[in-house]
């Protein structure tokens, strides 16, 4: 009776004492890990599993260990890192921000673009919105922006790192679901470009309906201006029109030029053709700026220059990173190692790679890589258990009765994760939830690199939603706690406070949630972007076998084992396997290669 129950309810059980252990403070990785070797233990000893049902698991192991798609993650830690602490993102902000300051809105907007590009650099969250905090934020309450707009904004834009590629989680979420990381990156690409410019639309509308919200910044806080006092903004944009020309025009000759250097059959995708395009653009304002700057001809502006010299560089490098992914010159992982090598390049160039900073990146790089790995480990002992006791099926028939079919399996799933969000990091969605709804999802028929986009811009939003959100508590580690003197105004402002902070994020998570609702409603966001493959039918395949054997027969008489009588010179494409007897080692049906390949083709269109 006992284990009659325990069979019943192996699965239900296996989750609740899971979740005593993390309720108790466990860490994850050995919770996951004790609960597995526990419950499976005690099935053996109930007889629900075989004695020998753990000796499979030191391969699983070994194989998580020599997965080449994980390495991805410490170099692209370790170049994020590098670039964040040579002071790219100061920079960048000081730069961005002299460039929109003089518009309503522009600080704001300066943010969310430099979070942007801090999310395809650093991709760490904590490093976007720390660096930002610490330097956009006086700035903004200086100069009197709302402080819900303000904090809202910062949290928001370190949140991107989440959805932009190279993310960490997409990579996760790519070996989770057993698909390719850099089709998961190409699917990413413009759902997360189009909520970098909900973001912007936003702060626009904001700035229009309430213009004291966000002001413009006064004109002793442009420090770039020109010996005539124009503020430059002129040569920059003639140095936007140069650039754009270039980049257009490569994008008319793309797809010829690059067929004949890669041999591609298929026209080229439209993400590989706007990165390289942009690519170009960059080194060729890169090359311009550079040949003023050493010329001294003074044809571009200080604020120009500045722009060129700070922006491109990193720009250029995720352009590279991303474009030989998407070529499919390089695997994400060597994408990885080159942009951890353009890292060390960059603040080599700029003199700003110590000793100290490069112990600091391995450091936490080792520390990142080390977490993810144990969280893994313990995720496939778990995952062995549950598979063990078959949980697919009993999760199977928890969403077979959801009405709606593929859209309602897909809103119960994004409130499930949405809510988790709130209480747990997105590793622990990652490898826990995710492996148990992939293959639901998959049943149904749902493209997987779509629902891991979709579980992608998801997860962002469990950075900023109360109370555990961690983008919010990372910006309050750095916002003021009490009034402070102004070093520049010398006006007293008041203290940033967590209530301010928390409902600062309220407006972005809706803003999340939309875009989430969009890529639903909009697969072809996602998969309009991956190349498919070409897909034939059995019968061809069949048929191309038959002519393929058929020609190697008619072309090497002497290829069986007997001589075929009277061959017609110059062999023949459908006379051949007709005329030649066949061998006697084939004479058996078990033995027959083209028998067991038809069978199995007839099993597969069967299932």
């Amino acid at each position: 009776m006992q284990t009659t129950f325990l069979a019943q309810q192996f699965v239900p059980l296996l989750f609740t004492g899971l979740l005593v252990l993390l309720l108790t403070g466990f860490p994850v990785a050995f919770a996951l890990a004790a609960t597995g070797l526990g419950f499976g233990l005690i099935g053996i000893e109930a007889g629900l599993f075989p004695q020998a049902m753990f000796q499979a698991l030191p391969l699983r192991i070994f194989s998580i260990m020599q997965n080449d798609t994980l390495l991805a993650i410490p170099f692209f830690t370790f170049m994020g890192i590098i670039l964040q602490k040579s002071g790219m993102a100061e920079d960048l902000l000081e730069t961005v921000g002299q460039v929109f300051g003089p518009v309503r809105g522009g600080v704001a907007i300066a943010v969310i673009l430099v979070g942007a590009l801090l999310a395809a650099t650093t991709g760490v969250v904590a490093a976007a919105v720390i660096s930002m905090g610490l330097i956009s934020l006086p700035i903004m309450l200086r100069y009197g922006y709302s402080r819900v707009i303000a904090t809202g904004t910062i949290t928001a834009s370190g949140t991107l790192a989440q959805a932009i590629p190279p993310s960490l989680v997409l990579i996760v979420l790519a070996d989770q679901l057993g698909r390719s990381v850099g089709d998961m990156y190409a699917g990413a690409v413009i759902p997360g470009l189009l909520l970098v410019g909900l973001y912007l639309l936003f702060i626009v509308i904001v700035a229009i309906v309430f213009p004291k919200m966000t002001p413009a910044l006064p004109m002793e806080a442009r420090i770039y201006r020109e010996p005539n006092g124009s503020s430059g903004h002129k040569s920059l944009l003639v140095l936007m029109v140069i650039c754009t020309v270039v980049g257009v025009g490569w994008a008319q000759v793309h797809d010829s030029m690059i067929k004949h250097l890669v041999e591609r059959p298929n026209a080229a995708p439209k993400d590989e053709i706007i990165i390289l395009s942009m690519t170009l653009a960059s080194l060729t304002a890169l090359a311009l700026s550079i040949i003023n700057h050493v010329t001294k001809m003074g044809l571009l502006s200080r604020l120009a220059e500045q722009v060129t010299f700070v922006l491109m560089p990193p720009l250029i490098l995720i352009f590279l990173v991303l474009g030989t992914i998407f070529l499919g010159v390089a695997t994400p992982t060597e994408g990885g190692a080159m942009g951890a090598v353009g890292a060390l390049v960059l603040a080599m160039i700029k003199k700003r790679l110590t000793r100290a900073l490069t112990y600091e990146a391995m450091d936490s790089t080792a520390k990142l890589a080390s977490f993810v790995l144990f969280i893994l480990i313990g995720s496939t002992v778990f995952s062995f258990t549950f598979n063990a006791a078959d949980g697919h099926i009993w999760v199977e028939h928890l969403f077979d009765k959801i009405p709606g079919g593929q859209l309602g399996f897909l809103i119960v799933v994004n409130i499930l994760v949405f809510i988790l969000g709130c209480f747990i990091d997105f590793f622990e969605i990652a490898f826990i939830v995710i492996p148990l709804l992939a293959p639901v999802a998959e049943k149904m028929g749902i493209d997987l690199i779509w629902f891991g986009v979709i579980i992608a811009m998801n997860l962002q939003t469990s950075f900023l939603t109360p109370p555990f959100g961690f983008a919010l508590f990372y910006l309050r580690s750095v916002a003021p706690r009490r009034d402070y003197k102004d070093r520049v105004t010398g006006e007293t402002i008041k203290a940033v406070g967590t209530t301010e902070i928390y409902k600062g994020s309220i407006a972005f998570i809706v803003l999340q949630l939309i875009m989430v609702a969009a890529i639903i409603a909009f697969p072809t966001l996602v998969t309009g972007n991956i190349e498919k493959a070409k897909t034939i039918s059995d019968d061809a395949v069949m048929q191309m076998l038959d002519q393929g054997i058929s020609n190697k027969e008619g072309s090497n008489p002497m290829s069986g084992l007997e001589p075929p009588p009277a061959a017609p010179s110059g062999g023949g494409t459908g006379d051949a396997p007709a005329a030649a007897p066949a061998p006697s080692s084939s004479s058996n049906p078990k033995d027959d290669p083209m028998k067991a390949l038809l069978e199995a083709a007839e099993r597969d269109k069967n299932k």
